[in-house]
Parts: C-alpha cells; sequence; structure tokens
C-alpha cells in the first residue's frame, strides 16, 4: 500500500503525474508467479485491474547453434528474429541469463560498433548480425541474441562459438608432404619419450651378475613407478634358451636362441 510503501518483498511507487503506480517484487521466485490485482480504494466501490505475472527459469535455450572459428580471425553471429520486432532494440551478451544480458550486452543496436564487435540489422531478411575481429581463445563460449520486448521478457537465441589454437604445420604445408611426415613425427615422438624417461634417472650404474644372466648393466635410481634400462651382455658360451625379459608394455616376453656377444637392451617399470 502508498501508506506503506516497502517491506522486504515489495515496494510501491506512486507517480500523480503520470497516473500510474508500479509495485516491485525482490527476489522473484516460481511461487511469485500467479494473478495479481492493483487496486485504488475509494468511498464507494474501488477500481481494480489484473496483471499476470510469469516467473520463468533464468536460463536459454532450448536449442543452441554452434560455430567455429580460429585465432586471429572474425567470426559472425547470426541472430533470427520475427518480423514483428523489426524496430525493437537488438543486443548480445555472453553468458547464459537472460535476466541479466541487456545489461551486460556487448553490443546493440543502438550502438553499432564496440572495440572488436559490429552489430548491423537487416530487417528484411529478419536478423541481425554480429561480426568478432581478431578473436582469441578466451571469446569461445555461450552468447546470447536479444530482442527486446515491450511487454513481457526479450526474446533470446542461443550461439556457442569455439575458437581453436591454428596448427601451422598442417596449415601451410601441402597436403602429401605431411602425410610423408606423420611416421617421421611419431618416431621422434617415441623416441623423444623414452629419452626424458632415462633422464629421470640416476646416472650411477651398479652391476648384477646372476648365473643365468651373465653380466647385466642397470641404471639405477631412488623413484618408484619409473622407467629403467638395463643391458644384457650375452658374453658367455652357456646356453640361453628361454630368457624372460620384462619391459613396460605387456609383460613377459620370451627371447629363444638369442646368439653369444650380443647386446640386447630394453626398458622396465621399477
Amino acid at each position: 500500500m502508498t501508506t506503506q510503501p516497502k517491506n522486504q518483498k515489495y515496494s510501491i511507487y506512486d507517480d500523480t503525474k503520470a497516473q500510474i503506480f508500479t509495485v516491485t517484487i525482490f527476489n522473484l521466485q516460481k511461487r511469485d508467479a500467479g494473478e495479481y490485482w492493483c487496486g485504488i480504494s475509494l468511498f464507494g466501490n474501488d477500481i481494480y485491474a489484473e496483471v499476470t505475472v510469469d516467473v520463468g527459469q533464468d536460463s536459454c535455450c532450448n536449442s543452441v547453434t554452434k560455430i567455429k572459428s580460429y585465432k586471429e580471425d572474425s567470426v559472425t553471429i547470426s541472430c533470427p528474429y520475427e518480423s514483428e520486432y523489426q524496430n525493437s532494440l537488438k543486443y548480445i551478451c555472453r553468458g547464459t541469463r537472460p535476466s541479466t544480458c541487456l545489461q551486460q550486452a556487448l553490443i546493440t543496436s543502438d550502438n553499432k560498433e564496440n572495440g572488436r564487435f559490429r552489430l548491423d540489422d537487416d530487417t528484411v531478411l529478419g536478423k541481425f548480425t554480429v561480426s568478432i575481429t581478431r578473436l582469441t581463445r578466451r571469446d569461445s563460449g555461450l552468447y546470447l541474441c536479444g530482442v527486446q520486448r515491450n511487454s513481457g521478457r526479450d526474446v533470446f537465441s542461443a550461439v556457442e562459438l569455439q575458437v581453436k589454437a591454428i596448427h601451422i604445420l598442417v596449415y601451410f604445408l601441402p597436403a602429401p608432404l605431411v602425410i610423408m611426415l606423420i611416421p617421421t613425427v611419431a618416431w621422434i615422438k617415441v623416441y623423444k619419450c623414452t629419452k626424458v624417461r632415462a633422464a629421470d634417472i640416476a646416472m650411477n650404474r651398479i652391476t648384477i651378475n646372476t648365473e643365468e644372466a651373465g653380466e647385466v648393466k642397470l641404471k639405477d635410481h631412488t623413484y618408484e613407478n619409473q622407467a629403467v634400462e638395463a643391458c644384457f651382455n650375452l658374453d658367455s658360451s652357456e646356453e640361453r634358451n628361454n630368457w624372460h625379459i620384462y619391459d613396460n608394455d605387456d609383460g613377459d616376453h620370451v627371447y629363444e636362441d638369442i646368439p653369444e656377444t650380443e647386446d640386447m637392451c630394453f626398458t622396465y617399470e621399477r
């Protein structure tokens, strides 16, 4: 009531010149939806006006249009709308909350250029487009296209933008050359991995002599669950059948009839 214009949930303001009073509902919840009556108290019969409040979820939308682009390139986001909104305000924001989209708009149809953003409204085709230049990875994410309505909630559509980094090797080299380089690149990756893991092992070496293995040189270290490299020097004339060598792939491997004086190295997990 105008005699008690505010409490924790509601407030009322009477503009006597415009002959309109306005009621604000704070911290809106789903249970606040429904029919309300605005009343003016008179000596005779009071005057009433009915208002229906619809409270929707602060999220959007049922469908999302996905587009992709690359760093430093440009992208154009297309936002269609109905013909009845030709003269309405258009805008775009980041995020998923329609309630704050206009306040956080990156650009609107009233201000068609803002830094890297530009908005163009095609009323004939019924769509407005937003162009973004000099893209960065931070531009990736969800965008909301908004059309302001005179009454009720604004109309929104959602677009998800993914900005990828440019792989210069694949992007510029001819396709046949890229195909030829694939095995080389794969070999370099495996070799580098082995060397890096070996580098983590301490440099001191110890020698282990067993009755079966002959001389075994082992790069030892003090850490668990790391790879170590062992070298077997088969310089003896003893029979070497049914050798069991453990590596870091699939478990046991059996080597039969290994030639004499052959050096064999492998990598296994401690």
